[in-house]
């Protein structure tokens, strides 16, 4: 018999807490910056992660983390995720892809959509690594003026 998947709340919730920590590693000043860029150079690859903020409210702040890499092709879409910090609560949570349609906390499978059942969960996961990346092996991207 199949098993039905159940969310590992205090693990999410943990992943959500240590990426609300990340994000305000990478953007210390989140109330006054719209956007941060990092390159990532590692093992012989790079990548350009994008932070921009959407949204800012007073308990809330929205981001679209994106990430273009040198390899980016036609066939594969570069990852962009739309992540929602609570500030109350000190954490950051995925809450929709680049499409835009709100996420599930887990889905049924199969789906029309393909999602997994713990999609949501490794998207946070993703979002947590990336960031992590950007922590260990990125530059901040910011414009040199001479004067």
């Amino acid at each position: 018999m199949k098993r039905k998947y159940v969310p590992d709340l205090s693990r999410q919730m943990a992943i959500c807490e240590a990426n609300y920590a990340r994000l305000l590693k990478l953007i210390p000043d989140l109330d006054n910056t719209d956007q941060r860029e990092y390159q990532i150079s590692w093992q012989g690859r790079s990548a350009l992660v994008r932070l921009e903020v959407e949204e800012r409210f007073r308990y809330t702040t929205t981001v679209l983390v994106s990430q273009q890499s040198e390899s980016d092709s036609r066939w594969l879409e570069s990852p962009q995720l739309l992540v929602r910090l609570y500030h109350d609560a000190l954490m950051a949570e995925v809450i929709c892809m680049r499409q835009r349609r709100q996420l599930s906390g887990r889905y049924a499978y199969p789906n029309p959509q393909m999602h997994q059942p713990d999609e949501k969960a490794q998207l946070n996961a993703f979002l947590g690594e990336c960031l992590t990346q950007c922590l260990n092996h990125g530059h901040l991207m910011e414009p040199v003026f001479v004067g």
